[in-house]
């Protein structure tokens, strides 16, 4: 069982990992395409905002481990099933760069995986009190408020700076998103740094009551958990794990979001940075693991949208949606043959 335990461990930390290079790409992608910041000045800004922002509360993370699915069902084997899941499908849509949601098929895994360990199925799964709540209701508004709200952000600038010279608004909106991009990775680091651990917590609580750490020597008495928390110690590897995935870059997304998707000056992507980060810290607050992909990208076609509906490349943004829809089924199917799977092996 311990076995199972380290393999969560690192299932956990290699999405994490992902999760950096594959979602942090969201952060940067406009200070990047706008030329404000080389691309290794900005992940190395969007590295370090991640870091503390995965420090900065667990709401979301408590959220993902114990509000979507009945804890009870969950075992070792079906947390790392909804993890290989995950991961497999982040592979995917980064190879072909196309900027999905972690946090959805983190959550589709685990339903997945959740529903084929358990003899209740469909029953594991919270709908009334975790899944519409704070995952599909913010799934449909999150994209909505990111589109309107970075076209009215644009809107208002455009109207503020109607006299003002371009050069002029290149200047200082070029400074000011610096400020707007560091913002959005502190924001990314609040929401997505935190459902790992909620995971690993997750795995943590569920080994502790199936009586896997009982034979463990003293020192590793700090993995065992008799109730659904999040140790100190989780964050921290959490937090550096996220800076060494957005370190390493993930320059796919970032010329989809930056360059493919609508071309930005720096005054745009200010507004869209603005705007997501917003969303995403009052979502954080609430304990909603809201998918930071979906409020960054609307928030740049909303943006986008001002100039004109055409400045927006449609072909690109129906891919993306394609991705975003496919995104919980697909993972929730992974998750749950790779149970099956674990099964068969032996992992239970």
């Amino acid at each position: 069982m311990l076995t199972l335990f380290l393999c969560v461990l690192i299932a956990a930390l290699a999405f994490e990992y992902i999760n950096g290079f594959h979602d942090a790409a969201n952060a940067i992608a406009t200070v990047v395409s706008t030329k404000v910041l080389t691309p290794r000045q900005a992940i190395m800004l969007a590295a370090v905002c991640n870091l503390f922002g995965a420090l900065m509360g667990t709401a979301v993370a408590k959220a993902v481990g114990k509000d979507f699915v009945d804890v009870s069902a969950v075992t070792m084997a079906t947390v790392l099933a909804a993890l290989l899941g995950a991961i497999i499908w982040n592979l995917i849509t980064w190879w072909f760069g196309i900027p999905s949601s972690s946090s959805h098929a983190l959550v589709g895994g685990l339903c997945g995986a959740g529903i084929a360990s358990s003899p209740k199925g469909w029953d594991v799964l919270l709908w009334g009190t975790g899944l519409w709540p704070k995952l599909i209701k913010p799934m449909i508004l999150s994209p909505l408020i990111g589109f309107i709200l970075g076209a009215i952000i644009m809107l208002l600038l455009n109207l503020s700076l109607f006299k003002a010279q371009p050069s002029w608004i290149n200047r200082v909106f070029g400074r000011l998103q610096i400020v707007s991009a560091a913002f959005m990775g502190l924001s990314h680091g609040t929401n997505d740094a935190q459902k790992t651990m909620g995971i690993i917590a997750l795995a943590m609580y569920t080994g502790t009551q199936a009586g896997a750490f009982n034979e463990l020597p003293g020192w590793l008495g700090f993995l065992k958990s008799e109730k659904f928390e999040i140790p100190p110690w989780v964050v921290i590897v959490c937090a550096i794990t996220m800076f060494a995935g957005t370190a390493g870059g993930g320059w796919r997304i970032i010329k989809t979001m930056g360059h493919k998707m609508v071309k930005l000056m720096p005054v745009h992507g200010f507004a869209a940075e603005t705007t997501a980060a917003v969303i995403i810290q009052s979502a954080s607050h609430m304990g909603i693991p809201l998918s930071t992909t979906h409020v960054i990208s609307t928030s740049i076609m909303g943006v986008g949208a001002t100039r004109r509906l055409s400045a927006v490349k449609w072909g690109i943004v129906h891919r993306i949606v394609w991705a975003w829809v496919l995104t919980l089924p697909i993972t929730g199917i992974l998750g749950y043959w790779l149970l099956k799977l674990l099964d068969v092996f032996g992992f239970h």
